[in-house]
């Protein structure tokens, strides 16, 4: 399954071992899920995870940050980005989420903030929270 992960997914899987976010991570490891990933939106989940107030939360140091960011970058798929699409986003930061779900060909994007990409559906754009995506792959 290719998907899109919002940063907010990323970072739940950091903050919880036993969240549908990290079983998702842990599909990836699995090859079940192939994420999409633009060059913009992988220095976004590293700049986030890298944020002292979200290590803190999360117990990470830099060095476990920067091992994950190495194991993710293997195994994503990168997106090269031609914009597509005119802003329609509330949040200028979930376009480069929109534009590599729709760059790539995702078959979804996951996030915790459904609401937030309503209007991408108009591009024929699935929208899925990570349990969602969970319960399509134990079926």
């Amino acid at each position: 399954m290719r998907l899109v992960l919002d940063t907010n997914v990323i970072v739940a899987a950091f903050r919880s071992r036993n969240g549908a976010s990290n079983l998702l991570l842990r599909f990836v490891d699995r090859g079940m899920v192939t994420p999409l990933c633009s060059t913009a939106l992988f220095v976004e989940y590293e700049a986030v995870l890298s944020r002292e107030k979200t290590r803190k939360a999360t117990g990470h140091t830099l060095e476990d940050v920067a091992g994950v960011m190495s194991a993710l970058a293997a195994v994503a798929e990168g997106v090269d980005i031609s914009f597509r699409t005119r802003p329609m986003l509330a949040d200028a930061a979930d376009e480069m989420v929109l534009e590599a779900a729709l760059n790539g060909g995702a078959e979804a994007i996951v996030s915790h903030n459904v609401k937030d990409f309503r209007p991408a559906l108009k591009l024929g754009v699935s929208i899925a929270t990570p349990g969602e995506i969970v319960r399509r792959l134990n079926r």
